[in-house]
């Protein structure tokens, strides 16, 4: 009997990193994914290490966010706690629910973390910072593997280490501009998550990695990203693509996906982006409009 089956697709977990600097809107943007997969904010468990920051938006009509569930998670950071705290939330939300972690640089960065742990290890007698390594090591891969295991969608943010490049505004006068580099967590963690998005200043998302349908995303995450991911993990289906370009098609703040759908299919005859379509609107004045 061959080792070998055919490959089928299967319906699967949403396994997701969300990196970005300071005021980038990790915690809001994975709170819109995890709404736009569950529909339900009772099922959307945050596990908060910034100070019970997530709370702010809760309840929130202006943003469209509701009451979800909520856990402050204090230091020490250890993995052990991290598990634990995840487990709970697992329990919590159930096999369709969200848990987001917020954040997960603290696991290896901060009090009790994986980085304090190597340290600790490497102080006993007989040991040192080379060989602590393979036991803080196995400590963050259980972490890793407890956390991508659990019966749940998990959506993980890290905090990106920051700097700073000057570019020119529109006065060609030249200005710091805070950019983003690598997260904070073990160099290899984004290899362990299915996707990893990484957000600017703008708070616009662009995919790292990914291996459903984000290869070429580039916009401010909403609700309808979620929905997106939900149908696709479920069902394998396909989100709107533009036939001009090939990219996604996403909302702009006034109008939906199936609004820019609905609209360029009935002007153009065919999907279209919003960029595409004002492109199109261009060349082909006059045209039934579609505003954003």
């Amino acid at each position: 009997m061959s080792l070998f089956t055919p490959a089928i697709r299967e319906k699967t977990k949403l396994r997701l990193a969300l990196t970005g600097v300071s005021g980038s809107g990790k915690t809001l943007s994975s709170l819109f994914i995890a709404y736009g997969m569950t529909g339900d904010w009772t099922k959307v468990a945050v596990i908060d290490t910034e100070h019970g920051r997530a709370k702010m938006y809760a309840e929130r009509s202006d943003l469209g966010v509701g009451q979800f569930l909520h856990a402050a998670l204090q230091p020490p950071y250890s993995p052990e706690r991290y598990k634990d705290y995840v487990k709970e939330a697992a329990k919590l939300v159930g096999p369709d629910g969200v848990v987001i972690i917020d954040s997960f640089s603290h696991a290896w960065s901060n009090e009790g973390g994986v980085l304090d742990i190597k340290e600790q290890i490497a102080a006993r007698p007989g040991k040192n910072s080379y060989t602590a390594w393979n036991e803080a090591g196995k400590e963050q891969n259980a972490l890793v593997n407890s956390i991508l295991s659990v019966d749940c969608h998990t959506i993980a943010t890290m905090r990106s280490k920051m700097d700073y490049m000057l570019e020119e505004d529109e006065k060609g006068k030249k200005v710091p501009r805070k950019v983003g580099l690598a997260p904070i967590q073990r160099d290899d963690t984004e290899y362990e998550f299915d996707i990893v998005l990484n957000l600017e200043r703008s708070h616009k998302a662009f995919a790292s990695k990914d291996t459903t349908f984000l290869d070429q995303y580039g916009a401010v995450i909403t609700v309808e990203l979620g929905q997106a991911l939900k149908a696709w993990l479920d069902q394998g289906v396909e989100p709107a693509r533009c036939e001009v370009c090939g990219k996604l098609i996403t909302p702009t703040p006034t109008k939906t996906i199936a609004d820019i759908a609905e609209g360029t299919q009935k002007n153009m005859g065919q999907l279209a982006c919003f960029a595409c379509y004002k492109e199109w609107k261009k060349a082909n004045e006059p045209a039934a409009a579609i505003s954003g």
